[in-house]
C-alpha cells in the first residue's frame, strides 16, 4: 500500500529532525544524563515536529541502550515502542477524545505499571480541544503523576491552556522551519524518490508551506502524482490555483500604470478560471518582495517608484486578514487596487479623506466660541472598571464653593495641574488651561461607559489613514492616545509624557475635526498626561464615596490676543521720540 511522504519520511531519531535544533538538544541531554520531566509542553505551528519529536522522545526515555541520546532502533524495548499494538506508548488525539470521562478514564489507569517498557508515555496531541472539566480532572494526575508515567502535551494554540496546566510542563516553542531548510529536505526526499523537479518549484513549495515540513512534503506528493516527467513551475501553478510569473509581471505593469480596465479584467479572468484570488494576492505580494530585493540586494534596476511597490506590498500585508474573512474577496481585492491606482494617479500620491478633512492641512486654532457640553461621560481605568457612577438621587456638589480639601474647588478645577497647558503655544487662545479644566469637570459630571466603548471601537476607523500626507500625524496622534472619559460631548485623552500633552494642545481643534469626520462623532478634547489622570481618577472615586457628584459647568468663551499694531508711522514715532509723543 502506498504510504504519503510525510509519513515515510517521518523522522525516526533526533538527529532526523529538521529545524528544532534547541529542543532537540535539550530533549537529547536530558535522555544522556537521565533526567527526565514526569510533563511536558511542544507548542507551535502545524507541521514543525511536535508529534514526530514526542514519538523519538518516548522511545529514547525507554530505550536500553541509547546511542548519543537517539533510541537505538534496534533493542526490544525499541522494536516494541515502534509497534502500533504498544500498551505503554499512549497517543490521544484531544480533539475527538476531549471530554471529562476520558481524562477520568486516563487517570485511573495511569497508576498500572508499564507492561512490557520502562515509562508509561502519555502523548495528548491537540491538547488545547479539552474541555474545562477535562483540564481540571487532568491537573492533580499532571502535578503528581506515578514515577513510571511521563506526559507530552502538544499544541498549536497554547494560549487556550490554562495557565495551571503550562506551570506544571516544561514547555518548548518550535519554530517555523526556515525555506532554506525547507528545500534541503524536499530534495533529499526528491533523490530518494527519483522525482525530477525544478528548483524553482523547491523554492515555491518551501514558501507557500509556510514553515511547516508536513505541508510542503504534501504539495510534493500531490506534484509528483501528477505527472512522471519534470515537475516545472507551470505545472505547479496549475495544480495550486496559482498564476505564473509572467502574469504577476502583467497585472504589476497595469497596475503601475493605473490601466484599471485591465486590472478588473485580469482579475475576473484569473476568478473565472478557478484560481484562488487569495492566494494569487499573496504571490503578487511576494512577487512585488522579490523586486525590491533584487533593487536593494542586487543594485537590478525596477520599471516603478520604489517608493509605491512598499507601500503596495504594506497594503496588501495590512489588509490581508480582512480579505480572508471577507464574504467576497474579489470584490475587496477589486477595490484595494482600484484604490490603490486612485492614489498614484492623483500627483500628490494621496487621496483626501472628504472634502472637510482636505481642508485640514496647517489650518490654524479655530477662533470661534465652543458649543455648550453635552451628556453621559465614562471614566476608564483597569484598576478601577467597577467604580460605579454617581446615582441620579446623590446630592450635587457645586465644585466651585466646595471647601473640602479631597473635593474640586474652582480654582483647581479637577485637580488639573496648570502644567498641562502652561507655557504651551497655544495660538491665540489665552484661557485654555479654563477650558480644557471645566471639560474635564463635565466628562466626570456625566460620565457614561457605554459611550467610551463605543468611542474606542471609532478608533479603528482611523487605521485606514495613518499614512495620509495631510492629516497622518493627527490620526497617529490620536491612536496613540488612551481615552480615559467620553460623553455625548466630550472625550478626555491621556498621554504617556508631558512634552507630547503640550504638543498635542497646539493642534487640539484640529485633533477634533479630523476625529469628527472620520468617525462622524462630534467631539470635543481634553489632554491630560498619565500621571495627572491618576490624580483625577482618585478623586473622582473619592468623590463617587463620599456621595457626592460633579455639576456640569459652563464652558467659558475663548479668551484671544489682542492683535499687535502694525501702523508704521505710530511705530517708527514711537522708536524716534519715545513717550513725549502723543499718538491719536
Amino acid at each position: 500500500m502506498y504510504q504519503a511522504l510525510y509519513r515515510k519520511y517521518r523522522p525516526q531519531t533526533f538527529d532526523d529532525v529538521v529545524g528544532q535544533t534547541t529542543v532537540v538538544k535539550v530533549l537529547k541531554n536530558s535522555i544522556l544524563q537521565h533526567k527526565f520531566c514526569h510533563a511536558y509542553m511542544f507548542f507551535g505551528s502545524r507541521g514543525t515536529g511536535k508529534t514526530s519529536l514526542s514519538k523519538i522522545f518516548a522511545k529514547a526515555v525507554n530505550c536500553l541502550e541509547p546511542v548519543d541520546g537517539n533510541p537505538c532502533g534496534k533493542c526490544i524495548n525499541c522494536l516494541i515502542a515502534s509497534e502500533k499494538e504498544c500498551v505503554d506508548i499512549l497517543e490521544i488525539d484531544a480533539a475527538s477524545n476531549n471530554g471529562v470521562d476520558e481524562i477520568r478514564e486516563l487517570r485511573n489507569k495511569i497508576n498500572l505499571v508499564p507492561g512490557e517498557l520502562k515509562y508509561k508515555v502519555y502523548i495528548i496531541d491537540e491538547v488545547h480541544m479539552l474541555s474545562i472539566g477535562a483540564f481540571n480532572a487532568l491537573l492533580k494526575t499532571l502535578e503528581e503523576p506515578p514515577e513510571h508515567a511521563i506526559f507530552i502535551l502538544a499544541t498549536t494554540d497554547p494560549q487556550k491552556v490554562p495557565e495551571t496546566i503550562i506551570s506544571r510542563c516544561q514547555c518548548f516553542s518550535f519554530e517555523r522551519i526556515s525555506t532554506d531548510m525547507i528545500v534541503q529536505r524536499l530534495k533529499y526526499v526528491c533523490n530518494q524518490e527519483n522525482i525530477l523537479i525544478e528548483d524553482d518549484v523547491l523554492r515555491e513549495i518551501a514558501i507557500s508551506s509556510d514553515g511547516g515540513m508536513r505541508d510542503s512534503l504534501g504539495i510534493l506528493d500531490k506534484l509528483s502524482s501528477y505527472t512522471n516527467d519534470l515537475i516545472t513551475m507551470d505545472i505547479y501553478t496549475e495544480l495550486n490555483g496559482l498564476i505564473t510569473k509572467k502574469d504577476l509581471k502583467t497585472l504589476c505593469d497595469f497596475v503601475f500604470t493605473v490601466n484599471y480596465k485591465e486590472v478588473l479584467n485580469q482579475i475576473n479572468s484569473f476568478n473565472n478560471s478557478g484560481k484562488n484570488l487569495i492566494q494569487i494576492l499573496s504571490q503578487f505580494m511576494y512577487y512585488l518582495r522579490d523586486l525590491l530585493i533584487d533593487y536593494y540586494v542586487e543594485q537590478n534596476s525596477i520599471n516603478y517608484s520604489v517608493l509605491l511597490v512598499e507601500k503596495l506590498i504594506t497594503t496588501i500585508n495590512e489588509k490581508m486578514f480582512d480579505i480572508k474573512k471577507s464574504g467576497n474577496p474579489k470584490i475587496y481585492i477589486e477595490i484595494l487596487l482600484l484604490n490603490f491606482m486612485s492614489d498614484i494617479s492623483d500627483s500628490n500620491s494621496t487621496k483626501s479623506v472628504d472634502n472637510k478633512v482636505s481642508s485640514i492641512k496647517n489650518k490654524p486654532v479655530e477662533k470661534n466660541s465652543n458649543d455648550n457640553i453635552g451628556h453621559n461621560n465614562v471614566v476608564n481605568d483597569d484598576k478601577y472598571e467597577n467604580v460605579e457612577s454617581a446615582e441620579p438621587e446623590m446630592k450635587n456638589v457645586d465644585i466651585s464653593t466646595n471647601s473640602n480639601d479631597d473635593a474640586i474647588s474652582q480654582d483647581d478645577l479637577s485637580t488639573v495641574d496648570k502644567k498641562v497647558v502652561d507655557n504651551v503655544n497655544t495660538g491665540d487662545i489665552l484661557n485654555l488651561d479654563d477650558i480644557i479644566k471645566v471639560r474635564i469637570n463635565n466628562a466626570f459630571a456625566l460620565a457614561n461607559k457605554q459611550v467610551l466603548n463605543h468611542e474606542i471601537d471609532n478608533l479603528k476607523l482611523l487605521n485606514d489613514y495613518t499614512f495620509d500626507q495631510k492629516i497622518g500625524y493627527l490620526v497617529c496622534e490620536l491612536l496613540n492616545s488612551k481615552f480615559r472619559v467620553a460623553s455625548n460631548d466630550i472625550i478626555v485623552l491621556s498621554y504617556e509624557y508631558e512634552s507630547i500633552v503640550q504638543q498635542n494642545l497646539l493642534h487640539l481643534e484640529q485633533m477634533e475635526e479630523v476625529y469628527s469626520d472620520i468617525t462622524h462623532a462630534s467631539k470635543k478634547f481634553a489632554i491630560v498626561s498619565d500621571l495627572e489622570w491618576d490624580k483625577l481618577k482618585k478623586e473622582y472615586i473619592q468623590h463617587l464615596k463620599d456621595g457626592n457628584h460633579y455639576e456640569v459647568l459652563e464652558e467659558p468663551e475663548k479668551v484671544f490676543k489682542k492683535e499687535e499694531t502694525d501702523d508704521i508711522i505710530s511705530n517708527d514715532a514711537s522708536m524716534l521720540f519715545g513717550d513725549i509723543v502723543e499718538i491719536d
